[in-house]
């Protein structure tokens, strides 16, 4: 394949278009809820996150699929793995959506809630970087074992999220329905970084299950090492003082939340590089 880049350049091309193409075509089915109003900027985050999900998923999708030595055989493997990916986007990260706003995502959206859209569109952003790193493959054997791997990550995203929002003193839920641009920051940065870390636990060539489990099992003990980081390197490098929950959920600082989200990024990069 990598002796042909114009036909790799075209899957991409055409691999991506369509997967856009096909989200919206699911959209219409699981996210009827919206409403015909959308177009205000809280979408548009949404619609940001949702994309990066899906540029995620068709270039590793590309990268697996694609052999070159046939190309009926690498666009029907293209095809099953891509579009399955995408349905799983639009119905997972609209659960893990659901479940951090408690149903009220349609209404802040419509309302131009730009906190809300910026979470979800984080939602849908982690998922896409988790699906793209389990979903792909040439067999039918490998799709099966690509779709436990992710339900097992996709669980875990929101295990260690539901951990993430116990640590903080503030109701992340509350604070981003309540138009918190700061809260949403935070909550977005910690989800891309979960999603980050989960993602690259969860890909690698398959060993059996109880070699691979272990070996997810370890690699997501990395993720722990996101919690100090508010402490550590937030709190005592830059604040120089615990109080950045208060930063965050009373005073309604952006910057800082930005600082706390970069720092959740940053963090995540360093533990896959050490993986």
């Amino acid at each position: 394949m990598l002796e042909k880049p114009a036909y790799f350049l075209a899957f991409v091309t055409v691999v991506t278009l369509v997967l856009l193409g096909w989200s919206r075509i699911v959209r219409r089915v699981v996210d009827r809820s919206m409403g015909p109003v959308k177009q205000n900027g809280a979408y548009a985050l949404l619609e940001a996150g949702r994309v990066v999900g899906i540029f995620s998923i068709s270039a590793k999708v590309v990268t697996d699929c694609v052999h070159g030595a046939s190309v009926m055989t690498d666009v029907m493997w293209v095809a099953i793995f891509g579009l399955s990916s995408v349905l799983l986007l639009e119905t997972t990260a609209k659960l893990g959506v659901y479940l951090l706003m408690r149903g009220h995502l349609p209404k802040q959206i419509a309302e131009g809630n730009i906190a809300a859209g910026l979470a979800g569109g984080a939602q849908y952003a982690a998922t896409g970087i988790i699906i793209a790193r389990c979903m792909a493959g040439d067999s039918l054997g490998s799709f099966g074992i690509s779709f436990v791997f992710f339900v097992i990550a996709k669980v875990t995203l929101h295990l260690l999220l539901a951990a993430f929002r116990f640590v903080t003193r503030y109701d992340d839920a509350e604070e981003i329905i309540g138009e918190n641009v700061a809260a949403a920051v935070s909550y977005a940065g910690a989800t891309i970084a979960l999603g980050l870390i989960i993602g690259n636990a969860v890909s690698g060539e398959f060993e059996g299950w109880q070699t691979s489990l272990r070996g997810y099992a370890i690699s997501v003990v990395f993720a722990l090492g996101l919690f100090p980081v508010r402490k550590v390197i937030v709190e005592g490098l830059f604040l120089r003082q615990a109080g950045l929950d208060a930063a965050v959920a009373t005073e309604r600082n952006a910057g800082l939340a930005g600082l706390e989200a970069a720092a959740y990024v940053g963090t995540a990069f360093l533990l896959n590089a050490v993986r």
